[in-house]
């Protein structure tokens, strides 16, 4: 079992670092008490693969004693877990700043104190474990895509960086998927609802493909959208992103859009890509 323990300043960025690491498909506990760290990996060991991957944050909330800290991660030494301390911080402005814009109280701010005591008090608090960190993540100057990309690039296994791809067909007189990335406008090609022996059929049947994809104008479009794609793709996993959402419209959803999105869904998945195709309208 591999076990991240996200420590740090408060305000410094601990809950955004363990959202990236859900997504990075960790199991994450906040604010998780130190002495229940061994029982915790006890159940998630007996419970098997799905839990083989924790991030826990572990903060001054309710502690104001890291010994017991150090102590349940022996024994997760003696469990067989592997551990890393990641350690997030700012500085003391920037801190100050986040906690003026955000309205909210920091967690040892008796009310009667500035926020520069309580930064500086919780900064010789967490002393110890920023001592033993693994990894201290600076986000002063960081935006959230810059944090994904560092933590990324840090934890995530190889199936992780790549992208899941959905290519979605839709029909316009329905309306514009709401979880679109990109949208590509097909209605130009030829339709195959004015063939009557094709009209009742579908993208996915093979006479309205073959009549969709064999066209000229179809074929040097797909050549565009394929190379647009392939070009995007190690851009936005750079960039930190997870999911692509492609969607492909034409008027109904029906037949040009699924034959599409079938043949491009098809290309990327050959490419090597985790790619599905869903037709949202088909059956309309």
């Amino acid at each position: 079992m591999e076990v991240v323990v996200i420590s740090g300043l408060s305000g410094a960025g601990k809950s955004c670092a363990a959202a990236i690491m859900e997504d990075l498909n960790y199991y994450c506990v906040d604010n998780m008490p130190t002495s229940l760290i061994p029982r915790f990996a006890e159940i998630c060991m007996a419970a098997g693969e799905e839990f083989n991957r924790s991030a826990l944050v572990v903060d001054t909330r309710g502690q104001h004693n890291f010994d017991k800290l150090f102590s349940s991660l022996d024994e997760l030494e003696k469990l067989g877990c592997k551990y890393k301390i990641l350690f997030i911080e700012a500085d003391s402005d920037t801190i100050v700043k986040r906690y003026k814009e955000t309205r909210r109280r920091h967690p040892l701010d008796p009310g009667n104190r500035s926020i520069s005591d309580a930064v500086a008090r919780e900064s010789l608090l967490l002393e110890p474990v920023r001592k033993r960190a693994d990894r201290i993540i600076d986000t002063t100057k960081l935006t959230l895509g810059m944090l994904q990309r560092i933590l990324s690039n840090e934890f995530a296994g190889t199936a992780n960086k790549s992208l899941q791809i959905t290519v979605e067909s839709f029909g316009f007189k329905h309306g514009i998927p709401i979880d679109a990335d990109l949208v590509f406008d097909v209605r130009f090609l030829p339709n195959p609802y004015y063939v009557n022996e094709l009209r009742h059929m579908r993208g996915y049947n093979k006479p309205v493909s073959d009549y969709v994809l064999n066209s000229p104008n179809t074929q040097q479009f797909l050549g565009h959208l394929k190379s647009l794609i392939e070009y995007l793709i190690p851009n936005y996993t750079e960039e930190g992103k997870y999911s692509l959402v492609i969607c492909i419209g034409c008027t109904g959803g029906h037949h040009r859009s699924v034959a599409i999105a079938e043949e491009l869904c098809s290309h990327l998945t050959a490419l090597g890509h985790k790619a599905e195709c869903y037709h949202r309208d088909a059956d309309k």
